[in-house]
């Protein structure tokens, strides 16, 4: 039974933010943001006989920008070699700027691996939909998007200590899920 309905009329004015600040941070580029967005909503649009409603309408078109993402390097590695890929990151002391650096080689999975990965991501989806929504949000923001700490505790007016007890309380409850319903 869908519990969640999909209205690309109001697509821009509800997630066009959003998408862009979860894509300029992977992208680092406004305009490939913009375009990438663009074919997100294109592609969300060509697809809506596709959406179950099993998942809210900004996760959907969040895992469809993801794929989008995915392509645009694909599509860089295809013609400049994978070599030449630059994308800067930061992760505690370490900076860099080599996709290599970061990424697991493609070719090293099976089809096993890519089965039980979506498996498992369809999962956690569903298993965070099931906890506190407002834990859920603060997870997904911290874990998933790598918002900053300052940000998310200024957005929900709450202390950076009260932050990682959320965070705790919904590992916890994503692990408690998906013992129940995934192994």
């Amino acid at each position: 039974m869908s519990t969640h309905t999909i209205d690309p009329t109001q697509w821009v004015d509800k997630y066009s933010d959003y998408l862009f600040n979860y894509t300029i941070v992977r992208v680092n580029d406004r305009e490939i943001a913009n375009d990438l967005i663009s074919e997100t909503f294109l592609a969300g649009l060509k697809s809506m006989e596709n959406f179950k409603g099993e998942a809210s309408e900004r996760t959907w078109l969040i895992s469809i920008l993801k794929r989008k993402i995915i392509d645009h390097y694909r599509k860089i590695n295809s013609k400049k070699g994978q070599a030449e890929v630059h994308i800067n990151y930061r992760d505690g002391e370490n900076d860099g700027d080599w996709l290599e650096e970061q990424v697991a080689d493609q070719f090293d999975k099976t089809a096993e691996d890519d089965m039980e990965n979506t498996e498992l991501g369809m999962a956690i989806l569903d298993c965070l939909e099931k906890i506190n929504p407002k834990h859920a949000e603060i997870f997904k923001m911290k874990t998933i998007d790598g918002v900053d700490t300052e940000v998310i505790c200024k957005e929900f007016d709450i202390t950076p200590s009260n932050l990682w007890v959320i965070i705790h309380r919904a590992r916890t409850a994503l692990a408690a899920c998906l013992e129940q319903n995934w192994f």
